[in-house]
């Protein structure tokens, strides 16, 4: 047993940024003013970092010009194009607070996070794959094809008082974009340069909503000392300089876009490269291909289905370095062709969470193929990582499995409007409780093993889902595998596994399955019912919802009352 604490602190020769992001934003543009710094390639942009500065520095103005305050929170609805970004790095110019609203979100959602965040302005898309924003916000306020811009009066929407339309056409009580930045003339630069001059790093400026896979999503209030620091010091720890061309295929209204793509980008002098509004394996590709870039980013099902597609062979992508894979572990054989087809020799694993801003732990560019699938890395400079038991609070020896707490200049100010939220996840001496299972090794790196709310106990014996599910994965028919907890008379929980075979499995029986395990794993972790379905319950952000699973099995298994 180890005699080590489950703690460590991330030590840097560098120090923390101790900017706003305004400022960063214009000493990059001075310093590299004829770099490439953002391409869109399916609107057709291509800026330099001077001519970049020149239209967020616009949109800055228009924003004055149609009365957007510092402290404003002004909400953005729309996949990854041009106006996002300029849109995060003028308000973060004039102090107004962003608000990321999930491209997913329908008319329930979208009415939560404009009015828990108290938005006054909102820039939208007009529409995005099968959602028709437009037509959701008229029925969410028909008040809005009454009335002239920016003076909406909403009975459920009562604080939102403009609307400014992506959409190349005009709609009634919305401004087009074109028109709003025309607005700009009205406010000289100057009154940009005074309110920059004013604001301190540790204003908030960003809200995220975190997919709550429970109950209402909480609003992760983010500084720009909390996301600077995070974007800059995640693509420090990738070598970036302002010769690397970064593709973002993530979507910006999260932390993986907006943080370790963009500002991770302008920290440096760096290219932002967008090759689509979402995700698209081709247009990834051509990408990275064309525009020679040196790193891209991803989530592991990003990477595979990139790797499976047809004209990947046709593809040069010799040019690419490194990158970021997030969102779940790497399977082996996925990150051994990511370093030998992709070439990103130097590909990192990030973990985090949208209330770090987001990353805590991250891989390094020389770490073992081993410790890039089974870890998480180690915890990132100016950061600290404690791994303690949920039941006592106290720090565990190295090894042992408890609750992954981080603490640093990344930890979110709060949850907006939401103090007890805030008091739940934030303790008193400033640690941020993750909610997330892992154990960490004598050299300081973490293992996820699953969540707490996942951990099952069933007859004092303590089961985490992830690892009985890593095993029935390596069932050859088992496509996808989620496994929680139900209630039990005579155990307290027993376990139930949800099954999706692969395409053209034969049937299968629950027999056949518990015959699959016995002798393999111990016999209290084999699962008492399998359910085999087409598809799991899932949030807009496609995480598994493990609650809807519980209550959907004990319903169906007439489980109510125990």
């Amino acid at each position: 047993m180890s005699t080590l604490p489950s703690y460590t602190s991330g030590t840097s020769s560098k120090p923390l940024l101790g900017m706003t992001i305004g400022d960063m934003f214009d000493a990059t543009a001075n310093r590299y003013p004829d770099n490439d710094a953002l391409i869109v390639l399916h609107q057709n942009i291509r800026w330099t970092y001077k001519e970049l500065q020149e239209h967020v520095n616009r949109c800055a103005r228009a924003l004055l010009a149609i009365g957007v305050q510092r402290g404003d929170r002004v909400g953005i609805w729309s996949p990854n194009r041009y106006e996002w970004t300029l849109t995060q790095f003028a308000t973060a110019k004039i102090g107004a607070i962003l608000v990321n609203i999930n491209p997913a979100y329908r008319t329930h959602e979208l009415e939560y996070a404009l009015n828990q965040s108290e938005a006054s302005y909102l820039v939208t898309a007009d529409s995005f794959k099968g959602s028709d924003y437009r037509s959701m916000l008229y029925e969410l306020a028909p008040e809005l094809k009454m009335c002239a811009e920016g003076k909406l009066k909403s009975q459920k929407l009562p604080l939102l008082k403009g609307v400014i339309n992506l959409d190349e056409k005009k709609h009634p009580g919305m401004w087009r974009w074109q028109d709003f930045v025309e607005l700009s003339k009205e406010i000289p630069q100057e009154t940009v340069d005074q309110t920059q001059s004013e604001l301190q790093f540790d204003d908030a400026i960003n809200i995220q909503y975190t997919s709550g896979t429970t109950g209402f999503p909480k609003g992760a209030t983010l500084s720009h000392h909390n996301i600077l620091n995070n974007g800059y010091f995640v693509t420090e720890s990738m070598g970036f300089t302002e010769k690397d061309r970064l593709v973002i295929p993530v979507p910006l209204y999260h932390c993986f876009g907006m943080v370790m793509g963009n500002l991770g980008c302008v920290t440096h002098g760096s290219t932002m490269i967008y090759p689509g509004e979402g995700f698209d394996p081709a247009t990834v590709l051509q990408a990275v291909h064309q525009e020679r870039a040196t790193a891209l980013y991803g989530v592991p099902t990003m990477f595979i289905s990139e790797l499976g597609h047809p004209d990947f062979d046709k593809m040069d992508l010799s040019s690419l370095r490194t990158g970021i894979m997030a969102g779940s572990l790497c399977p082996t054989e996925v990150m051994k062709q990511v370093i030998n087809k992709m070439n990103m020799k130097e590909v990192q694993i990030a973990y985090g969470m949208t209330e770090t801003s987001p990353v805590s732990t991250q891989t390094g560019a020389n770490d073992s193929l081993e410790k890039r699938v089974t870890t998480v890395g180690r915890t990132q400079p100016h950061l600290e990582s404690k791994i303690v038991d949920p039941a006592t609070g106290r720090i565990l020896p190295r090894g042992e499995i408890g609750e992954l707490c981080t603490r640093g200049y990344s930890v979110m100010l709060k949850y907006w409007n939401n103090e007890s939220g805030t008091k739940e996840a934030i303790d008193a001496a400033g640690w941020m409780h993750t909610g997330d299972l892992a154990s960490m090794d004598e050299e300081g790196y973490i293992k996820i093993e699953g969540r707490i709310k996942d951990m099952v106990i069933r007859g004092g014996e303590n089961i985490y889902p992830k690892e009985v599910e890593e095993f029935l994965y390596t069932h050859p028919a088992i496509a996808e595998v989620q496994v929680t907890g139900i209630p039990d008379r005579k155990y307290g929980e027993e376990l139930i596994a949800w099954i999706k075979l692969q395409p053209g499995a034969d049937e299968m029986s629950d027999e056949s399955l518990r015959a699959f395990c016995k002798g393999k794993i111990t016999h209290f972790k084999i699962p008492r019912y399998f359910k085999f379905v087409e598809e799991f319950p899932m949030t807009v952000t496609g995480k598994i919802q493990k609650f809807k699973m519980r209550e959907i099995s004990v319903k169906e298994l007439g489980l109510e009352d125990v």
